[in-house]
């Protein structure tokens, strides 16, 4: 038997209840929601069962009076590529791989396989850790640290802007966009985020700068230099520019891009063990692709 005890996050499959009694977790959740344990144990080995706000991946036993959330819907994301053939650089500190479209940088709250982070990891046999995030939609460089000490020095330099991040996209206008883009964000979890001119106490400063502009039949392909990097930040200045990247619909762009947006991380460049690191990818995109 069970209690649930809240509608947050219901209509995207997400289900909060108290078990009554105790017993194996899967058997209580399948009893509490109709779902053979057959169906749990998928969710289970996804990462999208929690007990008391902490990620399951065993079918425990548990005693009565726990809070458990089970994400019903969980998001999944074709991984089918050959990551080995994506690394552009591996050391004993660090990874460079060319992240796909379409594939989350690192696990979600829903779903801890389904992700560049994972499935590389796997491919050369090494644990990675996180060091930064491109956006699900965005492909393109992202550097994943072999050990913690890189992590906490490429972090360090990330905050201190002694990593350089440019970008590519193509952009639904034709008009010249400024040079220097500077706007604040509205301090919000959900998409789209909101970005205004005019500065708001608590929200957060970003800032780029549009590098090189060219025309390309109705858009125009842009080079961006990243100076901040908040979450879709480049998606929605621009978007705020009436400037929408290709293919993204969330912020308003018009027309598709194949089955995500025209933004590529392209060029990364930062200093580790007294050594010039630059990586590059190539800068120019399919403009007929739609």
């Amino acid at each position: 038997m069970a209690q649930f005890v809240s509608s947050h996050g219901f209509e995207y499959g997400v289900k909060h209840f108290i078990n009554l009694k105790s017993g194996y977790l899967l058997a209580i959740a399948a009893e509490a929601l109709e779902k053979s344990e057959d169906e749990l144990n998928e969710l289970l080995k996804l990462g999208a069962i929690y007990i008391n706000n902490q990620r399951q991946n065993t079918n425990a036993l548990i005693p009565e009076s726990q809070t458990i959330r089970v994400h019903t819907k969980p998001r999944r994301f074709f991984c089918d590529y050959i990551w080995k053939d994506r690394v552009v650089f591996e050391c004993e500190d660090f990874v460079v791989l060319d992240k796909p479209s379409g594939v989350p940088s690192h696990p979600s709250v829903d779903n801890i396989i389904d992700n560049s982070l994972e499935h590389l990891s796997r491919a050369i046999s090494h644990p990675l850790f996180i060091t930064h995030r491109l956006d699900t939609l965005t492909e393109g460089l992202i550097v994943y640290g072999k050990n913690i000490n890189f992590v906490k020095g490429f972090n360090i330099k990330i905050q201190n802007r002694l990593v350089e991040k440019k970008y590519v996209a193509l952009v639904e206008t034709n008009q010249v966009l400024p040079e220097k883009v500077i706007h604040y964000m509205e301090p919000s979890p959900r998409a789209p985020k909101k970005v205004s001119a005019v500065a708001t106490e608590g929200w957060a400063f970003c800032e780029l700068h549009i590098l090189n502009q060219k025309k390309a039949i109705d858009d125009t392909w842009v080079k961006i230099d990243l100076l901040t990097g908040r979450t879709h930040q480049i998606r929605a200045q621009l978007s705020q520019l009436l400037a929408p990247i290709k293919g993204d619909r969330l912020y308003g762009a018009k027309t598709k891009y194949g089955s995500g947006i025209a933004l590529r991380a392209c060029e990364l460049r930062f200093t580790w063990n007294q050594k010039q690191q630059q990586f590059n990818l190539n800068e120019d995109f399919n403009t007929t692709t739609n």
